[in-house]
């Protein structure tokens, strides 16, 4: 049987070739516990920063997924592929070496800020309980409706040719659900010569960075950040006392504390997470409990 090994939130920091699910097990075996979870996957041949939440901290993990994310990555012009990334097959190409940077800059433009996207049909969004990427695999019509992201920054870094294509190294910093193989297909689609996704790194996921993850052969070693750590990173701290704690970890109701936004992050006098809380009416109570430590 597995035992525990502490609970809180490891970063870490993806290779390519293997899937989330293939980090979480490594992980699962090597801080020994089956209680694992993740604030979102990344595709196998991307990069980058995994959150996972390790024991009881699997709970914080509900407050992480909707956090605004940057990528690196490098787009291909001039070539569409099956699954808008480098893993699918080419379906279209056309010469894009003649591309003007004013045109790509303006194609750009029109893809930053607030835009409908409309997501792979290869994503993992359930479409009538079975994934988009199954359907497709199987040879069935995939229709995915358009979502609202929200692209803050769309950057082009540097730009090469190559066999009739153009490849752009881009900066993307957008909002949680932004699929950024679809933002490499539209730039291709609205450029008239297609477009994928060659490379894709992830390199922050809210206030956490890469550059702060541990590799997937440093899982067992790795420092887990405390519940407290990330909960106040994410949302307003509220500081109670140790009789609103000890009320607020009986799922009582308790007046007298203040917060701006719909959660804040509840610590006791010794540093510990209480909870997650929320407002009812002019008191507030525990929207999620972390369990007490031992003492």
């Amino acid at each position: 049987m597995l035992m525990g090994s502490g609970t809180g939130i490891l970063l870490v920091d993806k290779p390519a070739g293997v899937t989330s699910h293939d980090v979480v097990a490594r992980a699962r075996k090597a801080r020994g516990t089956r209680k694992i979870g993740h604030a979102g996957t990344l595709d196998p041949m991307a990069t980058g920063l995994l959150v996972l939440g390790i024991g009881p901290a699997t709970r914080l993990l509900t407050y992480l997924v909707g956090l605004d994310k940057t990528y690196t990555a490098t787009i291909r012009l001039g070539q569409s592929t099956d699954t808008d990334d480098a893993d699918g097959q080419i379906t279209a190409r056309t010469d894009a070496s003649g591309l003007a940077p004013d045109a790509i800059a303006a194609g750009v433009a029109r893809l930053t800020g607030p835009i409908a996207q409309v997501p792979s049909r290869v994503s993992a969004i359930r479409v009538n309980g079975r994934r988009a990427y199954d359907l497709a695999r199987a040879g069935e019509s995939v229709e995915l409706a358009a979502r609202e992201v929200v692209i803050s920054r769309f950057e082009v870094i540097a730009a090469r040719e190559h066999d009739g294509c153009r490849d752009l190294d881009v900066v993307v910093d957008c909002s949680s659900g932004t699929y950024i193989r679809a933002l490499a297909r539209d730039l291709g689609a609205d450029l008239g010569v297609g477009g994928h996704l060659i490379a894709l790194r992830r390199t922050r996921v809210g206030p956490f960075a890469v550059s702060d993850a541990a590799s997937v052969g440093d899982l067992a070693a790795a420092t887990l950040r405390t519940p407290a750590d990330v909960a106040v990173a994410v949302l307003p701290a509220l500081a109670a006392d140790a009789d609103q704690a000890r009320d607020l970890r009986q799922g009582k109701r308790v007046a007298g504390l203040a917060f701006d936004g719909p959660h804040a992050a509840a610590i006791a006098p010794d540093g510990a997470l209480i909870g997650i809380v929320e407002r009812r009416g002019t008191d507030i109570k525990s929207a999620m409990n972390m369990p007490e430590e031992p003492a």
